[in-house]
């Protein structure tokens, strides 16, 4: 029988809104401040998984130039009424501190391929926004509510607003608090779904870690803090399960299948230990970041929802008995010879797309433009794609001149602004054009090989840099002629590249660890690096 294996989206795909047109399944995720915005996939049987454009694909739909690292896109909402797509996404422009300013905006498509209407902005009451199509033709917005006041408790509750389609605008004076969260606190995440006769409401709680949580409330109308929780256990929660693979499940979206099951994607994360750490605290670190798992879901004699197998889920999952076999990639591996004017759509940016000013691609290669460097918010060039397995290696073939030491260009293992590595050409005063590898670890700059940097002969034009990704740790490499390879000294604990050890020193990161290419050139010369033949290899 055809079985779901989660996660089905590996690698950052975190607050998954799910959906089905006729036969085939949509899923959105998070992209934060990468861009493009908004991560879409289809399927026809709930297990194998194709990536389509990304939906916010321009400035006009999304500017997030300085924007702070896991600010963008949190949450977005995808969702099919009156013949067309209806995506609600939240820009944050603010993350640390009392505040969460943030812009919510409404773009429709009748194609899920785009193009995507110019942005409708909605309000900025509070995150992770998601819109409501009643039976009766009414439209709600349903979104967390934020609250700065040091006195009050920063998550305050669920708020449903009319939404007057005439005018493409909310109803302010409609707005209303429905559901107020449990004494988990942290409540986020709503969708809002009509079965029976009742509201349902999901909705997470316990924030996106280990204590992550989703709730189910219902109410027969949708009158001010009217719903009811669900009785008993959470209705998915890893919490209590620390022994499964996966970890973190909870906000995430409901769908039917045409022949009337029921499946929940959610969020979830894989974590590993250190050798001597204990497998339950730390609990782990999950560098892949936060990925989509998709649970099956039965109703109570009561008529509330319920996970299979238990609230804390499963990993291997029975698919829909109608499911409709769905070609795919085995893997996620990816080559790339950059043979045309358009980026493959797995590459991403940070907070800004890929034009010109950033550099070109086309007849087999990538050229970057020295930009700022890797802590810079405004101004880097950038080209990278998720990590996706434990287990993989990436290499690509680089020829850079640089004539001082402020330029440099490589491969990178990013997580953000503080948290980096970075293998690169550079020079110094000693030998010239060398290699060399540092680390960005909260803040910290640290250089590897300093004076023993590896000198690049005058008569090499191109150099192979490599790195090994092995799960816990990850290496690099380099090579003069392609074929043989030699290891660049220092080990570096992959650990520093997820949510999780970010989380120990600063508030609110909900991004994944990234490989790619980086051009720096912080002397403002723009000095210019050519990449050749990028491949990705999973291993796992």
């Amino acid at each position: 029988m055809l079985q779901i294996k989660n996660p089905v989206l590996p690698g950052f795909n975190a607050d998954p809104s799910i959906i089905r047109v006729d036969d085939t399944y949509y899923i959105a995720n998070s992209t934060f401040e990468w861009f493009p915005g908004v991560r879409l996939h289809e399927s026809k049987d709930l297990v194998h998984w194709n990536l389509l454009p990304s939906a916010l694909s321009t400035t006009t739909l999304l500017d997030m130039k300085g924007n702070p690292s896991s600010g963008g896109i949190w949450a977005p909402d995808l969702s099919y009424a009156d013949g067309k797509f209806w995506l609600i996404y939240t820009d944050v422009k603010v993350t640390e501190g009392p505040f969460k300013d943030m812009i919510n905006y409404l773009t429709t498509a009748e194609d899920i391929r785009g193009p995507w209407s110019d942005p409708i902005r909605v309000n900025g009451v509070g995150f992770d926004a998601s819109l409501f199509h009643d039976d009766d033709g009414r439209k709600y917005l349903v979104q967390q509510t934020w609250d700065h006041r040091e006195y009050h408790h920063a998550f305050d509750g669920i708020t449903v607003t009319e939404f007057d389609t005439d005018t493409m605008k909310l109803k302010p004076e409609t707005a209303r608090t429905i559901y107020a969260g449990t004494d988990v606190k942290l409540v986020e995440g709503p969708h809002l779904y009509k079965i029976n006769g009742y509201y349902y409401l999901f909705a997470a709680q316990g924030g996106t870690v280990w204590t992550h949580q989703e709730v189910v409330a219902r109410s027969k109308t949708l009158d001010a803090l009217s719903f009811e929780t669900e009785p008993g256990d959470p209705f998915i929660t890893n919490f209590d399960t620390p022994e499964l693979e996966i970890q973190k499940q909870g906000h995430g979206a409901l769908v039917e299948t045409p022949g009337g099951e029921w499946y929940y994607a959610s969020l979830c994360g894989r974590p590993w230990n250190h050798e001597n750490e204990s497998s339950i605290d730390p609990r782990g670190w999950c560098p892949l970041g936060r990925e989509t798992a998709i649970q099956k879901v039965y109703w109570d004699e009561e008529g509330w929802p319920r996970i299979e197998g238990g609230h804390g889920g499963k990993v291997l999952v029975d698919a829909p008995k109608d499911a409709i076999l769905t070609e795919a990639p085995a893997d996620h591996s990816m080559h790339d010879e950059f043979d045309t004017p358009k980026l493959h759509d797995e590459w991403n940016t940070l907070r800004v797309p890929f034009t010109e000013e950033m550099g070109t691609t086309g007849d087999g290669r990538l050229t970057l433009v020295g930009k700022g460097s890797l802590s810079n918010k405004h101004e880097l060039s950038l080209v990278a794609k998720r990590w996706q397995a434990f287990n993989f290696d990436a290499e690509v073939k680089v020829k850079f001149d640089p004539f001082n030491y402020q330029q440099m260009a490589g491969l990178t293992n990013f997580y953000n602004d503080k948290h980096w590595s970075f293998a690169f050409v550079t020079w110094n005063e000693k030998n010239g054009r060398v290699i060399e590898v540092a680390e960005c670890n909260r803040g910290g700059y640290r250089s590897f090989l300093r004076d023993d940097a590896i000198p690049v002969p005058d008569d090499v034009e191109f150099v192979w840099l490599r790195t090994k990704v092995r799960k816990q740790s990850y290496s690099y490499e380099y090579s003069f002629d392609g074929k043989n390879y030699t290891e660049i000294p220092g080990t570096l604990d992959a650990a520093v590249l997820s949510d999780d050890y970010v989380l120990q020193s600063y508030g609110g990161f909900f991004t994944g660890a990234f490989v790619g290419m980086a051009c720096v050139d912080y002397s403002g010369y723009d000095q210019t690096a050519e990449f050749r033949s990028f491949d990705y290899k999973e291993l796992d």
